[in-house]
């Protein structure tokens, strides 16, 4: 008897000590099931931007708890980095968010008065014009009401800026409607008095021309600066105004003959003043463009 194994004389004891021996196999492949298995969580806790802690966890075959372990050390750690970079990504969020708050608390609203100048002189436009050419357009009594809505124009067109400027009442509606505004009173005073025969109409295409064209030059050259006002240009306004509601005045006799001087000079002052801001555009795109280059050399140096 004493060849018979020990498994068949001791019964389960003998199973239970040959069990560690016959069972290493299927452990070998429980441990490799459980490294795969630690390999893919750890790459799926730590995201597809580190598809090496998959492999490399992949490959602790029998070694299900070192798996484990490596899995949940490299999830952790990317975790960890994707945690850092959510906050800095939601920390520059809540900054743009934040700027964007403070640019619309700062921000005049559009009812301010320095706006509400402006909607007042757009208004004035169709009421002058009904004013100017009422009753056939020659009767004083309607000429100076008509004269009369020019000068609150005017006037308006004096305080709307200065307002929005000291008061910081500056809004993006402001800039839009101020010079319209400006243009429209003005052009619709020219372009009637040229109807009534009152004005020649090269001056009318003179000064609007150069308003208009001013006008687009600005926008055309704005990537590169800003054109200022010149005090030239201040000067012209104030001669263009006194000017033209003296002709809308029905006026005779010396005063007559005055307002004409007084629009000779509005006229040389208007084709002065736009040769200058044509010259300070050309310059200014210039300096644009030469700071634009050296910009570009030094970044590709």
């Amino acid at each position: 008897m004493t060849g018979v194994p020990a498994s068949a004389a001791g019964g389960p004891s003998g199973a239970r000590r040959a069990g560690p021996r016959t069972a290493a196999p299927g452990g070998a492949a429980a441990g490799a099931s459980g490294g795969a298995l630690g390999g893919a969580l750890g790459g799926a806790l730590g995201g597809v931007q580190r598809p090496g802690v998959l492999e490399r966890t992949g490959q602790g075959a029998g070694a299900g708890g070192s798996g484990r372990g490596d899995a949940r050390r490299g999830g952790a750690q990317l975790s960890g980095s994707q945690r850092s970079g959510a906050q800095r990504g939601g920390a520059q969020r809540g900054g743009a968010q934040r700027k964007i708050v403070a640019a619309a608390v700062d921000q005049a609203s559009v009812w301010n008065v320095a706006n509400l100048l402006t909607m007042l002189r757009l208004v004035l436009v169709p009421v002058f014009v009904a004013l100017m050419l009422g009753n056939g357009g020659y009767d004083p009594a309607w000429r100076s009401f008509a004269w009369a809505a020019f000068a609150i124009a005017m006037i308006t067109d004096l305080f709307d800026g200065h307002l929005a400027r000291t008061y910081n009442l500056v809004t993006d509606f402001g800039k839009i409607a101020d010079p319209i505004a400006d243009k429209a009173i003005m052009g619709a005073a020219l372009i009637c008095l040229s109807a009534l025969g009152d004005l020649p109409w090269w001056v009318t295409a003179v000064i609007l021309g150069r308003e208009l064209g001013i006008t687009l030059l600005r926008f055309l050259v704005i990537r590169y600066g800003v054109i200022p006002a010149s005090r030239g240009g201040k000067l012209k306004t104030l001669t263009q105004g006194v000017a033209v509601g003296m002709y809308v005045l029905a006026l005779t006799g010396p005063l007559a003959t005055l307002r004409f001087w007084v629009m000779a000079v509005a006229v040389v002052l208007t084709v002065a003043t736009g040769l200058d801001y044509v010259k300070q555009a050309i310059v200014l795109r210039r300096q644009g463009i030469a700071e634009r280059e050296t910009a570009l050399k030094e970044t590709e140096v």
